[in-house]
């Protein structure tokens, strides 16, 4: 058994117990409304990603197979990021203006009509198709976020339950990605690559569907045109530096890891140099054929499926270190390991091992920082202009990766640029948490409804702040 096969079990395990050791302490529990609250977003949100996992299996493998060159294909996906970060940031922010719920659905069409695309072999329409899904990842990551924060306040529910509806979302994306990539690669190889994508056409379509019948309309501020929601959006940043730190965070980390997914295959892949070196550290039974009974030199379905439960493991552990100090203050070690992480490959090439073990590690800072990125967002970013905020922390991260992608830079030096990135989101993390801490001492210290509501806003530094938690939790019960 392969050392990735065998990490896959033990991932299982680890992940089971600390899934069931949370969910015995959710305060969710007896939350009825919460409950059906969540069921409602969460069905939605994991048939919206499902559409999209069941996508990015196969894109590569029908390129090729309508006799694209690599050039073409390195196009095609340049100009995917190129319109997340143009097209993407104009249309994402139309949800403060039409609607959150209408954007949405228009994710779904876009999405949608670039699924259809895939069945013609011709360069510029599925050039078009890149382009309508670049847009839709955009909606993706913005109005969905944006729809449930304004539904969870409206409902009155706690910052506290925001973080658990989060790292739910987390741990159901993980389990969606795995489920898709099962699906896909069942209906790829019983009807052709082009079928993966009819199923990710249907998925949208259902969820389109559920949207209209389960979810209510919420805007940001529907009284102001595009242009001056984008203004307002790019001075709330200005002004507040909590907003900009958050930014720079998101982007410097969401473009290492999309540029860790375009680079983990080839760090683990085993570079032969002579028969010794090779039979030395390679932890591959076989050479060039098949391991443990699937093609190709690394057993990528195996990699993907511990990578995914690796993030599920961070969305419990998100749970865990909420209990003990705030998520401004864990998110500083959180960024600097995931750093250390990615240096593996820098220190250590060729070692399979440590760069795996590396790997993971990353995969599980990853798990924390998607309930804690978009916990801090429900709580700095203002409701009139969040869609729009959001989508221009996108174009920094999208910028990233492009510029990655057409340097054409070596592997090492391009591990070391997402390094440095993440220390730099690392020490942004660390302005955060002290701006928070001045924000928190800053609370009035009146009890009653009007402070509930301002700390809500202006979360409590828990290390720091014992005495008023417990006075917050004395006025709620």
């Amino acid at each position: 058994m392969s050392i990735f096969v065998a990490s896959l079990w033990v991932l299982v395990v680890i992940c089971v117990v600390l899934f069931l050791y949370t969910r015995s302490d959710t305060t969710a529990s007896g939350d009825a409304s919460f409950r059906s609250f969540q069921l409602t977003y969460l069905v939605v949100y994991m048939l919206a990603m499902a559409g999209d996992w069941l996508q990015g299996p196969h894109v590569y493998a029908l390129y090729q197979h309508y006799g694209m060159s690599t050039h073409d294909i390195e196009v095609l996906f340049v100009a995917g990021f190129g319109a997340s970060m143009i097209f993407g940031t104009v249309v994402g922010s139309f949800a403060d203006k039409y609607g959150r719920r209408a954007n949405c659905i228009l994710y779904g069409v876009l999405y949608g009509m670039a699924c259809v695309t895939k069945h013609f072999g011709n360069f510029w329409i599925l050039m078009i198709g890149r382009l309508l899904g670049g847009t839709a990842t955009s909606i993706l990551y913005s109005a969905f976020e944006s729809w449930l924060v304004y539904e969870h306040n409206k409902r009155g529910f706690s910052q506290d339950l925001l973080g658990t509806l989060f790292s739910h979302a987390t741990l159901g994306n993980s389990l969606v990605a795995i489920l898709a990539g099962f699906v896909a690669q069942f209906f790829a190889d019983s009807f052709g690559f082009v079928a993966p994508f009819d199923v990710s056409l249907t998925v949208l379509a259902i969820m389109c569907v559920v949207i209209i019948f389960t979810w209510s309309e919420n805007y940001g501020d529907s009284a102001v045109n595009v242009r001056t929601s984008f203004v307002s959006a790019i001075k709330s940043i200005k002004s507040d530096r909590k907003i900009l730190c958050l930014g720079v965070i998101q982007s410097l980390f969401e473009g290492s890891m999309y540029t860790f997914v375009l680079e983990w295959t080839p760090a683990l892949t085993p570079v032969a140099t002579t028969a010794s070196s090779v039979a030395s550290r390679r932890l591959l039974e076989e050479e060039d054929v098949t391991v443990e009974g699937h093609r190709g030199a690394i057993p990528h379905g195996y990699i993907f499926a511990a990578f995914m439960i690796a993030i599920m493991i961070g969305s419990s552990l998100f749970k865990i270190l909420c209990r003990w100090t705030s998520i401004e203050s864990f998110m500083r070690p959180v960024l600097f390991i995931s750093a250390v992480a990615l240096c593996t490959p820098i220190v250590c090439p060729g070692n399979q091992l440590v760069i795996f073990i590396g790997f993971l590690v990353f995969e599980v800072c990853v798990g924390l920082f998607w309930p804690s990125l978009g916990t801090m967002r429900g709580k700095y970013v203002p409701e009139e202009t969040r869609a729009t905020i959001m989508n221009c922390f996108r174009i920094p991260l999208n910028l990233i990766v492009v510029i990655i992608l057409v340097q054409n830079l070596r592997m090492d030096l391009i591990f070391k640029c997402c390094v440095m990135f993440l220390l730099c989101a690392c020490l942004s993390q660390h302005v955060l948490y002290r701006d928070s801490l001045n924000v928190s001492k800053a609370l009035p210290e009146t009890s009653g409804e009007g402070s509930r509501q301002d700390a809500g806003k202006m979360p409590l530094i828990k290390e720091d702040l014992v005495e008023a938690n417990g006075n917050e939790d004395d006025d709620q019960n």
